[in-house]
């Protein structure tokens, strides 16, 4: 068996082992140590997602709130660290076969919250559960490359893929893939809502909140410093802020860029921001018409004013997109890949290319969406006028927007928190058939780059092919990506946090839970 890094480097054991240990202490910008955390008092966190069709299922969590949720209760074979590199969870140390399609995990010693041991028989039946044909889970594509589980004793599990893939320990921290606890006929029952996590779910009403307490036999004592945690779906913007203002609650996600200047200028609250892989979206369905035309989707993608966008909605807390789901701060970003800008003449060339002289589209859009989505639908729409396109501007309702509009309408505005890997990201949303492809999008060559490049341990012809498909992404794809956006939170004053915050997701990767407490 070979130790491969999550790039399918070599590494020794030691530094396999290390993956699972404790992060490096955290110092201030003087370089003097942050003091250390202390434990006491209740997280109240207003957030900007929650649903009232929201359930304790993993395999259905699809936002803010259900991530926050899943990370308190559960955990997960690894996580994504402040710093941003991978280490153990439920699995203290994994190693690889050669060829990277043979992975085994050996298990930590850690309980759920009913006390019961976690076993690998725990972990198979949690993996299952988002694997088979009836499966409808959001992670079903990220799994789908595993053909076998298996126990290796209580403390391992060996897992078998149809094809070697480099970075599977980065896709098993997947929030999806929570750790629960088998029944006897090897299915896990979330609707017990137990886990291995550091908060016991004590109360749960789907779009409203959800309240814990700390578990005191977790196994990262150093860590979960709040004795209990409640979390509330606060949707509208304007309440969230002003329940953080009034001391209702301790943070608040999704601050609106419209009024943060004047939120930083408030007494008793810090407003926090952090780059991440965080995207504003306007897929197509490009199986209807007029989408289906890609000289219609790029008509559109050159109608659109990408630095209008990232002064007036992201407030310069962002940078351009070119219709692509990558990073800049990612390892395969296409650096070489020209960026995108506003062209109306362009625009009309390739309308004039699909056979036409004008178009009309309507457009949804809804700030469940994203912060200042119609402000953004508007700013478009004025835009594309000056390229003979005429946008329908539909205000949808925010609740219910991700049942009754995402993916059900044939245009319409969409977030994407990202993924910390460039395979993760393309098989979550660009693969072909997988259940979160918002534009319904199937390219061949596309399809055939991403598994080669998945089972490539050669890391310069990874970049190769990974950036080939986000020039495919770009140029043909059914998504306009005008603009990547940083996250920005606010917490009181009273809350501390350490020197270094994850940018996997928003507010330190949400496991601020975990990491963060009252100063």
């Amino acid at each position: 068996m070979t130790l491969l890094s999550a790039a399918g480097t070599p590494i020794t054991r030691r530094k396999a082992l290390q993956y699972g240990g404790a992060a490096a202490i955290a110092l201030s910008a003087t370089g003097s140590a942050i003091a250390a955390p202390k434990r006491g008092g209740k997280l109240r966190v207003g957030k900007a997602h929650g649903g009232t069709t929201d359930t304790l299922d993993p395999a259905t969590f699809e936002n803010g709130f259900t991530i926050s949720l899943t990370n308190a209760m559960h955990n997960y074979l690894t996580e994504v660290g402040p710093d941003g590199a991978l280490r153990g969870e439920m699995a203290e140390s994994w190693e690889a076969s050669s060829d990277a399609k043979t992975w085994t995990f050996k298990l930590r010693d850690a309980k759920f919250h009913d006390g019961k041991k976690v076993t690998a028989k725990d972990v198979i039946a949690s993996l299952n559960h988002h694997r088979g044909e009836d499966s409808k889970s959001a992670a079903k594509p990220i799994v789908a490359p595993i053909t076998e589980i298996k126990a290796k004793g209580d403390d391992a599990v060996e897992i078998t893929l149809s094809d070697g893939n480099a970075d599977f320990p980065y896709i098993v921290s997947d929030y999806h893939l929570a750790i629960g606890p088998a029944e006897d006929d090897g299915t896990v029952d979330w609707t017990k809502g137990i886990g291995a996590g550091g908060y016991k779910l004590d109360n749960y009403e789907p779009g409203v909140r959800a309240d814990f307490t700390r578990n005191d036999d977790y196994w990262k004592k150093d860590s979960c410093y709040f004795d209990s945690l409640e979390l509330l779906s606060i949707v509208d913007p304007v309440a969230r802020t002003n329940a953080l203002v009034t001391g209702e609650v301790d943070v608040i996600d999704r601050v609106p860029l419209k009024t943060v200047n004047l939120l930083k200028r408030k007494s008793g609250v810090k407003v926090l921001s952090t780059n991440g892989t965080q995207h504003y979206t306007f897929p197509m369905d490009t199986r209807a018409a007029p989408f289906k035309d890609n000289h219609v989707r790029l008509a559109l993608k050159y109608a659109i004013d990408r630095e209008e966008l990232v002064e007036k909605i992201l407030f310069g807390y962002g940078s351009a997109g070119n219709d692509h789901p990558i990073g800049r701060g990612q390892p395969f970003f296409a650096k070489d890949l020209g960026q995108r800008s506003y062209d109306p003449d362009k625009a009309k060339f390739h309308l004039k290319k699909a056979g036409m002289d004008s178009l009309t589209v309507p457009l949804s859009v809804a700030d469940a969406a994203f912060e200042g989505a119609g402000d953004a639908g508007a700013l478009f729409q004025a835009s594309a006028k000056k390229a003979g396109i005429e946008i329908d501007l539909i205000r949808e309702p925010n609740d219910g927007y991700w049942s009754n509009v995402w993916m059900t309408k044939p245009f319409c505005a969409c977030y994407w928190s990202g993924r910390p890997t460039s395979d993760w990201m393309f098989s979550t949303a660009y693969a072909e058939g997988v259940p979160w492809n918002d534009a319904y999008w199937e390219h061949t060559v596309f399809n055939v780059l991403l598994k080669a490049a998945r089972s490539e341990l050669d890391e310069d012809r990874r970049r190769d092919m990974y950036s080939e498909m986000q020039e495919i992404v770009s140029d043909e794809g059914g998504t306009i990506i005008p603009m990547f956006a940083q996250y920005v939170f606010a917490t009181s004053d009273k809350v501390a946090q350490g020197e270094t915050m994850g940018t996997n997701w928003d507010m330190d990767g949400e496991r601020y839970m975990e990491r963060w407490w009252f100063a």
